[in-house]
């Protein structure tokens, strides 16, 4: 536990559930080809620690299942129309977590995930062969939404400053004004890096945005998992051109472990943004809500889910303290900042791998052989790095902390 954290949890998250077998791809896909940067399997002797996809090892609130469970007492299942619960749950979840108070439903549109959105809102706004701003290192979801829409991509890094992710606000004018960029992807806090952005920040990204007349898809699907000391501004309600040129997209998905139900939503302040990205969605994809997803999404946005997620939080940002501060002790020449949120954690490596003259795949294998299970960062676009997933029980971090000081490092 962290230093003035309760020690009494009204939630499980030490318990180690076997998901093997469970459709889960963390687990199953480890030694198969399902994306292309999958893990090995480890050598006899060892079991797996799934630290690459970014979901979680903990059960969900216990809500969701209640609300789902409720809803299976009701044996039919035909076509039917989200419910005034659905929206005012996600009207009352924003205002309350993230004090977004001007928030409407007419607001609020489902999507079949984030990537749907996204890619719907690319194909809105720009054409064939245009070039869109991404920050690096960068969620690879992106990248493949734009290569798979025919667009390019052109990155504008993150530097540090005094251990912090930063925006370089001078290169990304330059990128802007070089490619003619009228398309941004900003992800809001910031995967793999773990940033949540400060007011300041955003502010300074919009205005900037403004000024070249760029529109901004903000994925703010890891909203939810702010450490103390940090506050998740939505991006559209740092000022009322934001608001205008913003497409948001949210899901309790990473906050409540439910990618394999698939329910997302946007919020779009701009009506006549929001009516063409809608209309998109329609006319490509089958882009209806499944009615579990729905009835989760209400359980998730409930009382106990707001309990839930603030016992969460404490226990990822201490998993978080504890991988850091291990890192930094254990592993000279691996560089690594403490997340401000989300459970990913980055990891430098260059100076390691060059001073032990190793290359990148192969310190990945040497975790791999031992049943770390951890992530390619060079698929993040950016050179020598890992990402490791620290939403799992204490006792199997600590176990792969280990590993990885008696095998690998």
């Amino acid at each position: 536990m962290m230093k003035g954290e309760k020690n009494y949890m009204k939630y499980d998250f030490t318990t180690i559930i076997d998901r093997a077998g469970k459709d889960a791809t963390a687990f199953d896909g480890i030694g198969k080809t399902v994306w292309g940067f999958e893990p090995d399997k480890a050598k006899p002797g060892f079991d797996e620690i799934p630290m690459w996809v970014a979901d979680m090892n903990f059960a969900t609130c216990p809500a969701v299942v209640q609300a789902m469970e409720q809803r299976l007492k009701h044996p039919l299942f035909g076509y039917f129309l989200p419910s005034d619960a659905y929206y005012q749950r996600i009207i009352d979840w924003q205002t309350t977590r993230h004090d977004w108070p001007e928030l409407t439903r007419d607001m609020i549109g489902y999507e079949n995930g984030v990537h749907g959105g996204i890619t719907s809102t690319i194909q809105v706004l720009t054409e064939p062969g245009d070039v869109v701003l991404v920050h690096s290192p960068t969620y690879p979801g992106f990248i493949g939404d734009l290569s798979n829409t025919g667009r390019h991509v052109v990155f504008s890094p993150l530097r540090k400053e005094q251990g912090i992710w930063r925006m370089d606000f001078a290169d990304m004018e330059e990128k802007i004004k070089k490619h003619h960029v009228h398309l941004a992807i900003f992800c809001s806090p910031q995967n793999p890096t773990g940033r949540v952005w400060e007011r300041w920040e955003i502010e300074q990204a919009m205005a900037l945005f403004k000024k070249y007349d760029v529109w901004v898809i903000s994925d703010e699907i890891w909203s939810d998992i702010i450490f103390q000391g940090h506050c998740h501004i939505p991006t559209a309600a740092v000022s009322e051109d934001a608001r205008q040129r913003t497409v948001a997209f949210y899901a309790p998905s990473k906050t409540f472990n439910l990618a394999g139900l698939i329910g997302s939503y946007h919020i779009i302040a701009n009506p006549l943004l929001r009516e063409k990205i809608t209309q998109h969605g329609q006319r490509t994809c089958y882009n209806e809500m499944n009615v579990l997803s729905m009835h989760a999404l209400i359980g998730a946005y409930s009382q106990d889910g707001h309990e839930w997620t603030d016992e969460l939080n404490q226990v990822l940002e201490s998993n978080c303290r504890y991988a850091t501060q291990y890192l930094q002790d254990h592993f000279p020449g691996c560089q690594v900042s403490l997340p401000q949120g989300t459970y990913m954690l980055f990891v430098e490596c260059g100076e390691y791998l060059k001073a032990n003259q190793m290359t990148l795949p192969e310190l990945l294998k040497k975790a791999w052989d031992v049943g770390v299970a951890w992530q390619d960062g060079r698929k993040f676009a950016w050179k020598d790095a890992m990402r490791l997933n620290l939403a799992l029980p204490r006792t199997r971090l600590e176990e792969a902390m280990r590993r990885l000081s008696e095998y690998v490092f």
